[in-house]
């Protein structure tokens, strides 16, 4: 299994609560791929550098995950068809920074 980050942008319309439905439904997408989660940062609201469709901010989630590469394009679908996700980027780790 690979390491990967995922940084997710939600709509900004969605409240706290749904915001913590939505970070646990992506979880267990991982999840039911055979993959886990290590860490996940709900970064909060900020502002976007331009607007995307309509919004000119949104909520920011980063997720630090394991995943077998057969299993990331699934689980990039999933992401496009999420109608309450603005963006992702999803990179792969080489290692996980260490804090100081």
């Amino acid at each position: 299994m690979k390491q990967y980050e995922l940084l997710v942008v939600y709509k900004p319309n969605t409240d706290a609560e749904e915001i913590d439905k939505l970070v646990a439904k992506l979880t267990s997408d991982i999840e039911a791929l055979e993959g886990s989660v290590s860490s996940v940062d709900k970064m909060g609201r900020k502002k976007l550098a331009y607007e995307i469709n309509n919004f000119r901010d949104g909520f920011f989630a980063n997720f630090i995950l394991s995943l077998d590469e057969s299993k990331v394009a699934d689980l990039k679908r999933q992401l496009k068809l999420n109608d309450n996700i603005l963006r992702t980027m999803f990179m792969t780790c080489e290692k996980v920074a260490q804090e100081v």
